[in-house]
């Protein structure tokens, strides 16, 4: 797939990753719609591509209702007139230890935080996968579909949560690409480690120091690095139903 003039779809738009995905192929000629929760986001990411002279639609939608994706592919289809790919990047980290003393008392980890990750992280992936499906089967030019996974999907200290819905995701994107061939639907995913972002940017000097230390590279990986395998996965039509792992080799 030739990203100049391809429609593509990204969701979780307004953070780290999402920005750079929207600038990046926005830049390569991409007819980019940015899709975020939060509205006063996608005004500053808008702000950031006027700035580069980048051009990019913008919705507000929440990934975890069905009617908002439905309507949100809806709009998409209206304004581009074909959908070739999506980028399933909306996503968040409800971390903590599964039980914990504070004091003398015993904590769980509470229930609504569990299902507010697995309701953006997984579900919102699947809405928006079975809606991608339904508008590329119907167009009948196929596409792909990216998943945004995580290195946290083998499992990661303080992460039930996130760890169990990442690698859910993998699972969906197996699936997908064993059914979704058939109509010329590609489905695979991206698993980045640590990246440096403004998140990772609060992590303390000290602890910062001992993640470089396990990360055979010594360092976090570069928003242009994910960017770069983002491409990939679009452009290669023979790649699917695999992951690309971005870690620096912290899993060697």
């Amino acid at each position: 797939m030739n990203i100049e003039g391809a429609s593509v779809l990204i969701t979780g738009a307004a953070g780290a990753l999402g920005t750079a995905f929207s600038l990046d192929l926005a830049s390569r000629g991409a007819e980019i719609m940015a899709c975020d929760v939060r509205l006063d986001a996608l005004g500053g990411l808008r702000e950031l591509a006027s700035g580069k002279a980048l051009k990019l639609e913008t919705c507000q939608a929440d990934v975890t209702e069905e009617k908002d994706v439905e309507k949100l592919f809806q709009v998409f289809m209206e304004r581009f007139g074909r959908l070739d790919a999506v980028i399933n990047n909306a996503g968040v980290a409800e971390d903590g230890l599964l039980v914990k003393y504070k004091g003398d008392l015993l904590e769980k980890f509470p229930l609504p935080r569990w299902r507010r990750g697995l309701e953006i992280n997984l579900t919102g992936v699947f809405l928006c996968g079975r809606e991608a499906a339904y508008h590329m089967i119907r167009q009948g030019k196929g596409g792909a579909i990216i998943n945004i996974s995580s290195i946290s999907r083998y499992g990661n200290f303080i992460q039930s949560n996130y760890s169990a819905t990442k690698a859910a995701v993998v699972a969906l994107t197996v699936v997908w690409a064993k059914e979704l061939c058939r109509y010329g639907i590609r489905s695979v995913a991206l698993a980045p480690g640590y990246i440096d972002s403004p998140l990772t940017g609060k992590i303390p000097d000290d602890v910062r120091g001992r993640i470089n230390q396990q990360i055979p590279l010594a360092r976090m990986g570069r928003l242009d690095e994910v960017t770069h395998a983002l491409r990939f996965a679009i452009e290669n039509d023979y790649f699917n139903g695999r992951v690309i792992e971005l870690d620096g080799g912290l899993r060697i």
